[in-house]
């Protein structure tokens, strides 16, 4: 179906690309085979790391004109498998384009390439007094990856996820044209709204080469504090209450002990509190203190009077590092804590946020196996994972499979979604058609047609 890659395809690439940036054979490092959880495995035949749009237009128009299949990859950090090359064929790799374009602070929004780090982007308009609240755990992970996912992240409970922050994006189609989708302007009300159809589809459908993002100001103020339950079904009863008080927080993190245990150990750092079974981080920002003071005081109450042992500050930088370098670390630590892991990154609504954490551990005593979790308890995308531990290899993918039709009918049954922000690529293909249902995956398929009708970009990822 695909053409397979020769000496004249290379000599061609190398026409209008430096050497250097063009990759073969044994020059590929094995880490640009899998992603982050490394659940699936395929090298690419060819490396490519392009420097501008112009440049991935004409590695997308000899593609298209070849029958050459093209996969785009940031930092590899998901976990799904999207960012692997099945079928061989041409990996783009974004890391390149990581240069901050423009700040607007007059139309507050900045300008970056695919490849600029969330990290560094955070890093940037904080310097300038701005904030962008898009807020994932994975820090390293890459804008255009950011965008592919329509990743969330702690901040969502407030400021929502990355579509609320895409105001425009520059992008290559398959055929190579160069496509400018939205703009500055804060709203549209012209036709089909195709940027929103890009954010989230995971590279299926076009190659992110720039992104306009809203930025908003830096709030004066921001506030953590850390409370400890004696049992995760305390911890977790207390998150509808948190929602139905209607205090405006920042951010709702549960965290259980063995995972504070497994990144205590996989960090080398202590973190303040390990006596307890389970524990709330809330966060709190704004411009006036006295007000935030007002919140957290009645949050800290209805706490303390549904089972909190105690509430502390993370007010100190020694208690800051310990806290969120821990809570940055807790997918690392627990891959670490085992051989072999999978991840149901569901989300369900607020009001199920309690059952189905609840539910995981009665899985974990039905099917036998370790789910350790943590997650986004405010607006419901839970981060739930399934450990090998040594298990043999058909053992493990039973317990896999039955652990995961059990965690997602569940989901579905609570009116869930099957991925809150990790996206579906290679790996959850099957639990997305049993989700929606053969008619909307097939409105996807004519969606993904009239995009890529060679079906060349990112094949058999999603649908």
């Amino acid at each position: 179906m695909y053409k397979k890659i020769d000496e004249n395809d290379i000599n061609y690439l190398r026409s209008f690309l430096p050497k250097e940036r063009i990759l073969t054979g044994d020059e590929i490092s094995n880490d640009y085979a899998h992603d982050e959880l490394g659940g699936i495995e395929s090298l690419p035949e060819v490396l490519i790391y392009p420097l501008s749009t112009e440049e991935v237009s004409e590695i997308m128009r000899y593609a298209y004109e070849h029958d050459i299949p093209v996969v785009a990859r940031g930092s590899g950090t998901d976990l799904v498998g999207a960012a692997v090359a099945l079928h061989g064929g041409i990996m783009i790799c974004t890391k390149m384009m990581d240069h901050i374009l423009e700040l607007d602070e007059n139309n507050l929004t900045v300008t970056v390439e695919p490849g600029v780090l969330l990290m560094d982007l955070q890093a940037y308009v904080e310097e300038h007094d701005f904030l962008y609240p898009p807020d994932p755990g994975e820090k390293s992970a890459t804008i255009g990856g950011n965008i592919s996912t329509n990743a969330g992240g702690m901040r969502a409970v407030k400021y929502g996820v990355t579509r609320d922050y895409v105001r425009g994006l520059t992008v290559v189609l398959p055929d190579g044209r160069i496509e400018q989708f939205g703009s500055k302007c804060v709203k549209s009300s012209s036709g089909y709204d195709l940027k929103d159809l890009i954010i989230g589809s995971e590279g299926t459908l076009c190659i992110i080469t720039e992104a306009i993002l809203k930025i908003v100001p830096l709030p004066e103020q921001s506030v953590s504090m850390l409370l400890p339950f004696p049992s995760m079904e305390k911890a977790i009863e207390v998150v509808p209450e948190l929602i139905r008080s209607k205090a405006s927080l920042t951010a709702i993190e549960y965290m259980s002990l063995d995972t504070i245990l497994s990144a205590e150990q996989f960090l080398g750092k202590k973190f303040p509190d390990t006596n307890f079974e389970a524990y709330i981080l809330l966060t709190f920002d704004g411009n006036d203190l006295s007000q935030i003071e007002k919140e957290y005081t009645k949050v800290a109450d209805l706490c303390l009077s549904m089972g909190a042992i105690d509430g502390y500050f993370v007010d100190t930088e020694e208690r800051k590092k310990s806290v969120w370098s821990a809570r940055g670390a807790f997918l690392e630590a627990i891959n670490a804590s085992t051989d072999e892991m999978d991840e149901c990154d569901v989300v369900v609504p607020k009001s199920r946020i309690s059952d189905f954490i609840k539910y995981t551990h009665e899985v974990s005593k039905e099917v036998g196996i370790r789910i350790p979790s943590f997650g986004h308890a405010g607006d419901g995308n839970l981060h739930i994972y399934i450990c090998r531990d040594s298990r043999p290899e058909e053992e493990w993918k039973d317990k896999l499979n039955k652990a995961f039709d059990l965690l997602y009918a569940r989901a579905r049954e609570y009116g869930g979604q099957v991925s809150g922000e990790h996206g579906i690529g290679y790996a959850k293909k099957e639990y997305l058609k049993k989700q929606l249902g053969e008619d909307q995956i097939e409105l996807m398929r004519n969606i993904k047609k009239v995009f890529d009708p060679k079906n060349l970009l990112n094949p058999d990822k999603v649908i």
